[in-house]
């Protein structure tokens, strides 16, 4: 069932509707419906389009097709609870391609959607003909994390994980505080100058992502993390379409080094690097969408 077309000035183009997962989970899907080569968008964990603003844009030039993670926007929770994980991801973005009509195309990750893109790629490989990776690795996600704070790797995952448990357990007395915090101009600046975050063009558009992010409940989102931080590292041996990785120098949940090193395996692959964070989208939108339309101009044609 196809929902109305959300057009308001933070997303001019923008459009939610409703696709079901085989294992009959329904998940809310999206597009921006413009004119231009068409990307599958696996997004960040728990994140939303607006955290995309220049694909937002009527003129960006690519059709951007992508979905809600699940029990996030308006997407189900599964049945089973256990039913999520990367696994999952890669059911429910198979799921959106066929809805789509899409046989094959380029995908683009963002942070632990760049695993759910590579494990498409190797399970897939015909439905792949291109991988942008933003700001995170293709699997081992959780060993990545607190480069730049300089934390032993053998320490990152158990850290991380346990972390994940704490909120975990402590969600449902979080979310009532989470879901209420006001996310104003002054909250947004705070934000983009925490070191978490860099500062942003447009604070409008983070005010919206971040907005967003937060109607998530705390101990579900953890729930998902949890579940992904069990994706090991993609083997990279098998994948020979075209790859770009772009990588924030200060990011914290995806080490930059990780990422040039992948790029260092990959038989076509260029890597960027940006004086940013994890959240290089809202950070250099113009820049990252122009290594974004680089990437489609060496992808072939479907």
């Amino acid at each position: 069932m196809v929902s109305p077309a959300l057009r308001t000035p933070d997303a001019p183009s923008l459009r939610f509707y409703d696709v079901r997962s085989p294992d009959g989970t329904l998940l809310q899907a999206w597009t921006n419906d413009a004119e231009g080569p068409t990307l599958l968008l696996c997004n960040g964990l728990g994140t939303n389009p607006y955290a995309w603003p220049a694909l937002l844009r009527p003129d960006c030039g690519v059709r951007v097709v992508s979905w809600m993670h699940r029990g996030v926007g308006g997407s189900e929770r599964p049945t089973d609870p256990r039913r999520v994980g990367v696994d999952a991801f890669v059911e429910d973005a198979l799921a959106v391609m066929d809805d789509a009509g899409i046989a094959s195309c380029a995908l683009a990750g963002w942070s632990i959607g760049v695993n759910t893109a590579f494990e498409i790629a190797v399970q897939h490989p015909d439905r792949v003909s291109g991988l942008f990776a933003v700001a995170g690795v293709p699997g081992g996600t959780f060993s990545s994390m607190g480069a730049p704070l300089m934390i032993p790797r053998v320490a990152r995952k158990p850290l991380a994980v346990g972390v994940t448990r704490l909120l975990r357990t402590a969600g449902k007395a979080i979310t009532p505080v989470t879901s209420r915090l006001p996310v104003g101009p002054v909250s947004a600046h705070l934000l983009t100058h925490s070191g978490f975050m860099f500062p942003a063009p447009d604070h409008r558009a983070v005010r919206t992502a971040v907005r967003e992010f937060l109607t998530t409940p705390v101990d579900w989102y953890m729930h998902l993390a949890h579940a992904a931080a069990g994706h090991p590292r993609v083997s990279l041996r098998s994948i020979s379409v075209p790859v770009t990785l772009v990588a924030g120098r200060y990011d914290i949940l995806a080490s930059s080094r990780d990422m040039l090193t992948a790029a260092h395996r990959l038989p076509d692959a260029d890597y960027v690097e940006l004086r940013g964070s994890h959240f290089l989208q809202l950070e250099h939108p113009d820049e990252v969408h122009r290594h974004l339309l680089a990437f489609l101009s060496r992808v072939p044609a479907g």
